[in-house]
């Protein structure tokens, strides 16, 4: 089986199935799109309780004046402004990103045993080709900011043969231009019809690529501010869980007693 995986819209997947035995009667399959939207309703209260967890965390650190004093924050704001007035104000690196989107593709194809027998990148978009395919294989590009990665480990790799710290503020400036580059060109893509999106539904798609991305964030949060930790996130997340679920049961109920008075009327 071969899935051809890329940027542009004409893309196409294409596969081999061999069989033996009967065929007088085959088993009934349940649509992948079917079983990704039952999956993304429930992950819509996971999302919902991250989304205020991470929310009231900022606020929190944002409560406290040194936060915003602190030099990470002020060179990754700059990387991010810097990267929105190139993004909107020059001819976009459309190569750059295609490349980067279609390298991300292999990267997780060989990370989980595949194979990638073909790569391709024009401005009209790209593809790979590969034995092996899934939703974190056809997704990654949108959430895995490839470029902040690889600044992250070429400075700690640059680290084992010169003293980066003196520089270190450069860092966050250049995750900031990467993140802004990762996200801003996710939104710009995201409406123009990829496959990578409607192959396990558009809407499953769009609630992972939140949910990882959003993840992203609050990990960005906890290394920048001393004022929020992976424990005091932990417990905020798990105070908003408690109470999401309190509202689930009521609206539960109300809607239960709602459906009851309709087909009961008194």
């Amino acid at each position: 089986m071969s899935n051809r995986r890329g940027t542009n819209t004409r893309r196409r997947t294409r596969s081999e199935f061999r069989a033996t035995g009967s065929r007088s009667r085959e088993p009934m399959m349940i649509p992948v799109v079917w079983l990704s939207t039952i999956v993304a309703v429930f992950l819509l209260g996971p999302a919902w309780i991250s989304t205020v967890t991470f929310f009231t965390c900022f606020r929190h650190a944002a409560a406290h004046s040194g936060f915003w004093l602190r030099e990470e924050v002020w060179f990754f704001a700059l990387g991010v402004v810097l990267w929105l007035i190139a993004f909107f104000g020059l001819p976009r690196p459309l190569v750059v990103y295609v490349f980067g989107h279609e390298l991300t593709h292999a990267l997780w194809v060989l990370c989980m045993g595949g194979r990638v027998s073909d790569f391709h990148v024009s401005k009209e978009g790209g593809h790979i080709i590969s034995d092996k395919h899934n939703f974190w294989i056809a997704l990654t590009p949108y959430f895995f900011p490839l470029y902040s990665i690889l600044v992250i480990a070429i400075w700690w790799g640059a680290s084992f043969f010169t003293n980066m710290e003196p520089h270190h503020r450069w860092l966050y400036a250049l995750i900031g231009i990467t993140w802004a580059f990762h996200v801003s060109f996710t939104l710009w893509m995201i409406p123009k019809g990829q496959t990578d999106l409607t192959h396990y539904g558009t809407f499953f798609s769009l609630v992972v690529i939140y949910i990882m991305n959003l993840a992203i964030l609050t990990l960005l949060l906890i290394i920048s501010s001393p004022h929020v930790s992976w424990r005091g996130f932990g417990i905020e997340w798990v105070r908003n869980a408690h109470a999401f679920a309190q509202w689930a049961l009521f609206a539960a109920h109300r809607a239960r007693s709602l459906l009851r008075s309709i087909i009961h009327p008194s």
